[in-house]
């Protein structure tokens, strides 16, 4: 009686242990959300906080919700690629409603999520009636939804009504709502799949259509709400991330789609159909939040973190994969051999599953730790960089420039990629916060945008510095920047002087919604009005990208007959209409783009770039460590520190190269 007493009492002490031991080896996800959560507290000091673990939940409430919605079409075998355009889209149709035509903002709202749902349904007629494949369905929504978002909004962010951005703030002033959002809609997912009808037909449509079909399921129309769902919960995410920025952004959640599968393949879900859970999703988001969270808080090179992500999104789906099939294996070796999986057989496949985690592991904490190495100093100055993209030249030199500076003042400088993304810099702007940077620069995706993240890091008492574009709504300590429009204005002058006053010209738009594309083209416009004999006579936008400068230019000298002239809001985009034009580029027909790119210069000075403005960006760079340093030292900073512009031609090209 004793010897069975003392066994029960230790069984029952050991079991919370062993209930721990078992969900986390039957869970590769939440094994890979923890080990993950560990090493960036053993790395970073900061990281394991109350406000910074609220941050990674506002930062993957958004990837979540849209997950959540993502997981009911790849348990039923399908794919949705379309759900970050129709979240721009619904937050769009709710903006402009509510502001530009005045409808109430309820009503808006229900707008927007019929949106989200009206587009499912698409996805779901072309799929189940049009028998298209899911990944072609949903590309081509995809498409639509964007270019939708940008003929309603024009290319321009719209304001958001004050009422539905309370959903981008907190409760009792610590409480993020996006994140009782993103709880609240995994407990509807986590109801849908276990409780309802509907979801388990997903289930049975995954794992067998044609079975599913034949046992009388409807599997047409399940895929209908199947994929209404989708669209609904991108809705939700839509009207989220638009209250968090306080404006509905024409290109928010771009590529968004890909983190919400990834999300969803991360938490256990199969691409094969059939298994899914949203406990499993709702890891998935938060395991890239940490991610992205902590390698900013580590200084790690923006190029880099691409790769870690990456590299640990591929480790996690194959420990899960492994896992399976160890468990298939397990219950092979029970059924003919009688070895459970508390046998030896059993803990030897968990003390394998158990030395790959660690394995993983040591691989992760080894090559943060290696590219984080001698990158910071708990005894030099922290000051973070905010750039909008690095995929471009021109903020490739600023924040060569910057460092320059950084190295000489002995600032231990943090940069970070937005990748033209207005909600990636928000995270990045809140995670420099819990960084406890002593000040921040920030080269704003969008001037609205910005301003709520900034508004957060001026109550923090953090001096933010803006560079090349100002933060509207919010205080910084000084705009550090070339005039956009002066130069625009310069680029037509030049032009249309080179012109003679007369003529027909192309306009090569930089990406919809960006202050510089909009600052630029309206210098440009008023410069050109005092030459009425140029007209105007096609304007695209090619996004700032070479590649697109060369196929959008090519095209408009297919439809526009007779053109004699080419204006490019940037470098980039006029060196890709110079291969458009070939030989006429440089003599029959002058092309004049901005920054003053070394690219850019190079072709000034060979003749085939007629002029480029010059905003010298590694200058500005400079120039904004300088002012953030004054700021830090509570020195007084003029509210604008202007960086000259200058018109470059083959003249005076080699001044400035």
């Amino acid at each position: 009686m004793t010897t069975d007493t003392l066994k029960s009492t230790t069984g029952a002490s050991g079991a919370p242990a062993r209930t721990a031991r078992r969900l986390l080896l039957d869970n590769g996800a939440l094994s890979a959300l923890v080990v993950l959560v560990v090493a960036m507290s053993l790395l970073s000091g900061d990281f394991l906080t109350t406000q910074n673990l609220l941050n990674v939940g506002v930062q993957a409430a958004v990837t979540a919700i849209l997950a959540f919605g993502v997981t009911f079409v790849i348990v039923s075998a399908g794919i949705d690629l379309s759900v970050g355009s129709v979240a721009a889209l619904s937050a769009t149709v709710l903006a402009w409603t509510a502001t530009s035509e005045g409808i109430p903002v309820w009503i808006a709202v229900i707008l927007a999520v019929a949106t989200g749902i009206a587009c499912g349904l698409v996805n779901g007629v072309l799929i189940s009636y049009g028998k298209l494949p899911p990944f072609i369905a949903t590309l081509a929504m995809l498409s639509i939804g964007r270019g939708l978002s940008l003929v309603i909004s024009q290319g321009s962010p719209i304001a958001f009504p004050g009422s539905v951005s309370t959903l981008g703030d907190t409760l009792g002033g610590w409480l993020p709502v996006p994140v009782i959002v993103m709880i609240v809609m995994g407990l509807i997912t986590a109801l849908i799949l276990a409780r309802t009808y509907i979801g388990r037909s997903m289930y049975a449509i995954g794992g067998n259509e044609e079975a599913a079909r034949l046992s009388g399921l409807r599997v047409k129309r399940q895929k209908l709400a199947i994929y209404a769902l989708s669209g609904l919960f991108a809705a939700a995410a839509g009207i989220v991330l638009a209250s968090r920025l306080s404006s509905a952004q024409p290109q928010a959640a771009n590529g968004y789609e890909l983190d919400a599968i990834a999300a969803v393949v991360i938490g256990g879900a199969s691409l094969a159909g059939g298994v899914g859970k949203a406990s499993g999703t709702l890891i998935g988001a938060l395991i890239l939040a940490v991610l992205r969270n902590g390698l900013n808080l580590l200084s790690v090179s923006a190029f880099w973190q691409q790769v870690v992500i990456g590299v640990v999104i591929a480790l996690a789906v194959l420990l899960d994969t492994l896992r399976r099939r160890a468990g298939s294996g397990a219950g092979a070796g029970s059924a003919g051999a009688g070895t459970g999986s508390g046998g030896p057989g059993g803990k030897g496949r968990q003390a394998a599953k158990a030395g790959i985690a660690v394995v993983v592991v040591a691989a992760v904490v080894g090559a943060v730790s290696y590219v984080n190495s001698g990158s910071s100093s708990t005894a030099r100055t922290k000051v973070g960089l905010s750039l909008s993209t690095m995929n471009n030249p021109f903020f490739v030199q600023m924040k060569a420039g910057a460092q320059q500076e950084a190295k000489a003042e002995h600032v231990d400088l943090t940069v970070t990629d937005a990748q033209n993304d207005a909600s990636q810099q928000a995270n990045q702007i809140e995670n420099f916060t819990s960084a406890g940077v002593k000040a921040m620069i920030i080269n704003p995706v969008d001037s609205d945008a910005a301003a709520p993240s900034v508004r957060a890091a001026d109550k923090a008492g953090i001096p933010v510095v803006a560079a090349d574009r100002g933060v509207n709504k919010a205080d910084t300590a000084t705009l550090v920047a070339s005039d956009n429009i002066a130069g625009g204005k310069l680029a037509a002058k030049t032009l249309a002087e080179k012109l003679g006053g007369k003529g027909r010209i192309v306009v090569l738009q930089g990406t919809a919604g960006t202050s510089a594309s909009r600052e630029r083209g309206q210098g440009f416009d008023e410069g050109i009005k005092a030459y009425p004999g140029i007209k105007v006579v096609a304007r695209q936008p090619a996004d700032f990208d070479r590649t697109k400068g060369l196929d959008v230019m090519t095209n408009l000298l297919q439809a526009n007959h007779g053109v004699t002239g080419v204006f490019a809001e940037n470098d980039e985009m006029g060196l890709g209409a110079i291969k458009a034009l070939g030989s006429k580029a440089g003599t029959s027909i002058p092309v004049v783009s901005f920054d003053g790119t070394p690219d850019g210069l190079k072709a000034v000075e060979a003749g085939t770039l007629y002029a480029t403005v010059a905003q010298q960006p590694a200058e500005l760079g400079r120039l904004a460590v300088r002012n953030a340093l004054r700021a830090t030292h509570g020195k007084k900073v003029g509210s604008m520190v202007k960086v000259p512009v200058k018109v470059v031609t083959k003249k005076n090209a080699a001044d400035f190269s």
